[in-house]
């Protein structure tokens, strides 16, 4: 079967070249050939320097895929849509025009800039009864996803991440969404708040749910590691650590193909519980309060 033809959206972050190169470098071993991107949409962020923009285009056009800064052109010729923007602040400007093309979406990470904008993206989606689901690919990593099928449904859990600086808006919700994806992954949903506060290394998160489990989220500067510690009702615990044994954009890549054939990823109100306690985090850090975890 031909591959899927996918129509890239953003170029102001490294997933723009990292999932490419996947499905179609040559010099990749074990490609996701399911897929192919045809085209890449530019244009100028905060978040990448027209320098970077120009040598990922480079690379791009090595690899077979037309850059352009036309919007119909980048999408004249796709089976579906991957928006890859690094800046969150343009996902609904971006999703709108796409929604309306009736094509499937993948809408990577964070889901927006905010809870107002989430809520408009997914009235979009429903207007134009299009699919599409957005995540970040922790959730999918082999090893979280091989753990978890050894772990009891836990009580409590601590996860931790990286959180990164943002060029504009809230470097909680921008980068803190793959530490809040495994938090999610790993206890389901039902977070009711969200409390926490930023020290020397970065932040610290106790999230509450109505249940009465427990789930701590740490967000550290500068330490490029990802995991979760889980705890039963029995009190025995395990450890999770992502290893990178296969790239979790392979697995991400694979869940993307699973979803453009039709298959249901992540449910929508997962994706919004996760982006729900993002804002309720940047919020705490600012308030030194408990912040509510807001319910569509």
């Amino acid at each position: 079967m031909d591959p899927i033809k996918v129509a890239i959206i953003g170029l102001d972050t490294s997933h723009s070249v990292a999932l490419p190169k996947l499905m179609q470098d040559p010099e990749t071993t074990d490609q996701v050939k399911e897929l192919k991107a045809v085209t890449c949409l530019r244009f100028p962020t905060p978040f990448q320097s027209e320098a970077g923009q120009d040598e990922r285009q480079a690379y791009l056009e090595s690899i077979g895929v037309k850059v352009t800064r036309d919007f119909d052109e980048a999408v004249a010729d796709c089976d579906a849509i991957m928006l890859e923007i690094n800046d969150p602040a343009f996902h609904l400007e971006y999703f709108e025009k796409c929604a309306k093309l009736g094509k499937p979406i993948f809408l990577d990470k964070p889901f927006a800039d905010n809870l107002e904008n989430t809520k408009k993206i997914i009235d979009i989606a429903k207007e134009n009864n299009v699919r599409y689901f957005t995540s970040s690919s922790l959730r999918f990593d082999i090893d979280m996803v091989e753990g978890l099928q050894q772990v009891k449904p836990p009580v409590s859990a601590t996860v931790w991440g990286p959180v990164g600086r943002a060029p504009a808006g809230s470097s909680i919700i921008w980068y803190g969404v793959h530490a809040f994806e495994i938090l999610n992954t790993v206890m389901g949903s039902g977070a009711i708040g969200v409390s926490g506060s930023a020290d020397m290394h970065g932040y610290v998160f106790h999230v509450i749910y109505a249940d009465g489990r427990r789930g701590i989220v740490e967000l550290s500067r500068n330490c490029w590691s990802y995991g979760a510690t889980c705890r039963d009702a029995a009190g025995k615990s395990d450890i999770i650590r992502v290893t990178g044994r296969v790239p979790f954009y392979k697995m991400l890549l694979l869940e993307i193909v699973k979803f453009f054939k039709g298959e249901e990823s992540v449910a929508i109100s997962d994706s919004v519980e996760v982006m729900a306690m993002l804002c309720a985090a940047d919020a705490a850090a600012k308030s030194g309060k408990l912040e509510p975890v807001y319910k569509f």
